[in-house]
């Protein structure tokens, strides 16, 4: 994970200098070892028609970490972006894809004088008009191997993605795996690639899950508060496992799903922690030592091999597994009746909420279980946002939380509510609220589409 730029002047945060890159090549704790506990819940036939996830070999994963932990040991230490350890652990990545029937590019760019390299890898068949896409950061920091920080992510994503090649998985979105370089160094490489986008196939990419520290040795579980859809599969793993989750704030815009989430594509995530202290309260409900860090070794050289908590380990892959075939093979919503309001609402500086209202006739029961609801929203900075969209009878619903660490421009994106237990019939508004000062901006459009 990219370390905060918390600390820099918000003019500065908010708009990083321009990267000069070239060439495109390709696609335009518990104690650290603890063992992993078999909690996971039996494949079993899914309620909404997607198809149940396999078990991911906690053994496999770890051995994708050894390799890892093997090739920086034999490339002085790291696998940093422009060094020879990175490289070497993109061609193992890249070898084991390519074996199990992915198409692969590599994407290649340069940063500070030395080049990088993303690595996409697709699965035949979905629809290329609703791209799934599952990523995390392949380098480290040049201090050490990188093993949490994120070799556990590279790993978990890497083996949900040769799963998916055993199953010989037919799903209904097409599935995109991805692995970023330079993430250490500010997000080059995941930004490089959606800048590189044009905005035909942005707009196809449905979703953008996000892995990074994955297994820290005293593991908290955090889950991005982004997407509702995405967060709700998340939450509701672990709810059937009976484990406990909060919101990730830590690294809240500071790792690769920053470069989609800037673009309004829906993103989502899971994290166990950084060098933030675990508390008595987390530690009464996770497990581990409270006031120590989630990770000791955080950027550090000792993030090795033995710098890995097994069962956060296997229980984020298990995860990640069921988000895929859940969101990956569900069956695609048809088109649905939309609903616009165009006219410009002024969003004042830190000051009272704002609405914007529509009115929906001519339907006739309650609104679907999942009502779609697109934004566009223009401000310099959004994480002074706050967003809720509001029933006929008042009833709110929560789009967009604040955050300080949020520094993009705009509110561009489309969330999933469940408005079941609404009258579909009535007036509706978008709310927003700018919580903090500074910045402005307007509600530029918003539309339901049922």
């Amino acid at each position: 994970m990219t370390p905060s730029r918390s600390s820099l002047p918000r003019s500065i945060a908010r708009r990083t200098a321009a990267v000069a890159l070239v060439a495109v090549a390709g696609l335009l704790a518990a104690s650290p070892t603890s063992s992993a506990m078999p909690d996971r819940p039996a494949a079993a036939d899914v309620s909404d028609g997607t198809l149940a996830a396999p078990d991911i070999p906690l053994s496999n994963v770890k051995a994708h970490l050894t390799q890892f932990q093997s090739i920086a040991t034999a490339n002085g230490g790291n696998r940093a972006h422009g060094r020879t350890g990175y490289k070497a652990s993109l061609d193992y990545v890249k070898a084991k894809l390519d074996a199990a029937g992915f198409t692969t590019t590599v994407q290649q760019f340069t940063y500070s004088g030395s080049t990088g390299y993303n690595l996409i890898a697709d699965w035949p068949g979905g629809d290329p008009n609703q791209v799934l896409m599952a990523g995390a950061h392949l380098d480290s920091v040049s201090s050490g191997a990188g093993i949490n920080d994120n070799g556990s992510g590279s790993a978990a994503v890497l083996e949900t993605a040769l799963a998916v090649s055993r199953a010989q998985l037919q799903p209904t979105k097409h599935l995109r795996f991805a692995w970023w370089g330079a993430e250490e160094l500010g997000l080059v490489g995941s930004r490089y690639y959606v800048n590189n986008l044009p905005s035909t196939d942005r707009a196809r990419v449905s979703g953008y899950i996000n892995l990074d520290m994955v297994g820290s040795p005293n593991p908290g579980y955090f889950v991005y508060d982004d997407d509702p859809a995405i967060e709700k599969v998340f939450k509701d793993w672990y709810a059937g496992i009976g484990v406990p989750t909060e919101i990730e704030t830590e690294g809240d815009g500071r790792s690769d799903h920053a470069s989609f989430k800037n673009v309004g594509i829906p993103v989502g995530g899971l994290f166990t922690g950084a060098s933030r202290t675990k508390t008595s309260a987390q530690a009464a409900k996770w497990g581990g030592t409270s006031g120590h860090a989630f990770d000791r070794c955080y950027h550090s050289s000792c993030d090795t091999t033995t710098n890995i908590n097994d069962t956060a380990l296997d229980r984020n892959s298990d995860a990640l597994a069921h988000a895929i075939w859940t969101l990956g093979t569900a069956e695609p919503l048809p088109p649905g009746e939309s609903y616009e309001n165009t006219t410009d609402v002024a969003i004042p500086d830190n000051a009272a909420a704002v609405t914007s209202a529509l009115t929906v006739s001519g339907r006739t029961g309650n609104a679907p279980a999942a009502l779609r609801v697109g934004v566009d929203i223009k401000h310099t900075w959004r994480g002074d946002l706050v967003v809720d969209l509001l029933a006929p009878d008042g009833t709110a619903y929560r789009l967009k939380n604040s955050s300080s660490s949020d520094s993009a421009d705009n509110v561009i994106t489309t969330y999933t509510v469940d408005a079941s237990s609404e009258t579909a019939n009535g007036t509706w508004r978008l709310r927003v609220q700018d919580v903090a000062a500074q910045d402005t901006g307007y509600i530029d459009s918003w539309k339901l589409t049922f």
